[in-house]
């Protein structure tokens, strides 16, 4: 059986030293914003625009990929993280679908959500969590991994 693998984005976004989850309804839990990459997408392009179809907010990426003298090229930030995930796994184990997923950390200026999209979640799904909350909350592990250092990354910068 073949496996169909999907790029997609995903950017914690960080104010003030907290992170914005929202529920996502069909899964069933707490993720910051993100979706595909799509045709002639860059993967940061696309983490980028999915933060302001979700939230409404424009992200500045905390990037610190260092410089490449290329003239013919064009340096591309680099993902915090490069994850694999198993998104339709059948009976036998089979895995049927997967989303190779880049992660950036990213901050915004506001905590004012407001999507845009009439099929975006709404602004009283999302949460700002701060590092004392994550810690306590029953949160998947990898989003409350990235979500404090992506806040550790953000209070360095400013």
């Amino acid at each position: 059986m073949e496996t169909t693998r999907h790029f997609t984005a995903t950017v914690y976004i960080v104010n003030e030293g907290a992170v914005a989850l929202h529920h996502h309804e069909r899964l069933g839990i707490e993720i910051p914003p993100g979706g595909h990459v799509d045709r002639d997408e860059l993967p940061h392009e696309a983490g980028l625009r999915e933060v302001v179809e979700e939230t409404g907010l424009d992200a500045k990426l905390l990037d610190e990929t260092d410089p490449v003298d290329a003239p013919d090229g064009e340096r591309l930030p680099d993902p915090r993280h490069q994850m694999l995930y198993d998104i339709n796994v059948h009976g036998d184990g089979g895995v049927g679908h997967q989303h190779i997923d880049h992660i950036y950390y990213a901050t915004v200026s506001s905590r004012d959500i407001d999507p845009n999209g009439d099929d975006e979640a709404d602004p009283e799904v999302w949460t700002w969590y701060d590092a004392a909350a994550l810690r306590e909350s029953d949160l998947d592990p990898d989003t409350v991994q990235f979500s404090l250092e992506a806040i550790d990354v953000a209070a360095s910068a400013d």
